[in-house]
């Protein structure tokens, strides 16, 4: 099930007309058309929150992650893999929600795959397994995956940094690697930071 699929489902079990979402979200009804058709895709934290909040549930159960956390046989685990986080340059987020099984059991909700060298200092090597607690904060100086979005474009990009915040008016994304500069988020800038989850392990013996 696609996730406009998932929207038009559960709009459909709540009761709701095309016309009550879009005054929910304050929009018109060809925006939740074209929601359900999937003609948007990739929709960003921006859309999806409201959307969640207006149909009484959350973005991780519009995504379809819901129910894959936890899953456990008696010897493997298994997680969503959010796909590749950039260790380095910021990649584009993947939408492929596939999932990852390993026999280590980790209170963690989702995994995802490090790409680069900017955290060898974290002892983070690139094709490494990081898991995440989902959470919307973290310590400043701890290790998160971190949404960074263009609010213009509604690009989406994934970093793992250890994250800092100065009041309202600074993120400071920090590598774990010398050779790598800070990335910096300023409050006047038209992009969005938002943590995903706190890294709480990683693994590295991967097939």
């Amino acid at each position: 099930m696609t996730v406009g699929e998932r929207i038009k489902a559960r709009r459909k079990e709540l009761g709701f007309s095309v016309d009550d979402l879009a005054a929910k979200l304050g929009k018109n009804r060809a925006t939740v058309y074209r929601y359900e058709n999937g003609e948007i895709e990739n929709l960003p934290t921006t859309v999806l929150e409201p959307l969640a909040k207006a149909l009484l549930t959350t973005p991780a159960d519009l995504m379809g992650w819901e129910g894959l956390y936890g899953i456990q046989t008696a010897t493997t685990t298994t997680y969503p893999l959010l796909g590749e986080v950039a260790c380095g340059e910021p990649i584009i987020a993947n939408d492929q929600h596939e999932v990852f099984t390993t026999e280590r059991r980790i209170n963690a909700d989702a995994v995802v795959i490090a790409s680069g060298d900017s955290m060898i200092g974290a002892r983070i090597n690139d094709g490494d397994v990081v898991f995440i607690r989902y959470q919307e904060d973290v310590e400043n100086g701890e290790i998160a995956a971190v949404l960074l979005e263009n609010l213009d474009t509604e690009d989406a990009e994934i970093v793992l940094k250890r994250f800092y915040k100065y009041g309202d008016d600074l993120v400071v994304l920090r590598s774990e690697n010398p050779s790598y500069k800070d990335i910096e988020i300023r409050a006047e800038e038209h992009r969005r930071v938002k943590v995903i989850g706190k890294a709480i392990a990683f693994q590295s013996d991967i097939v």
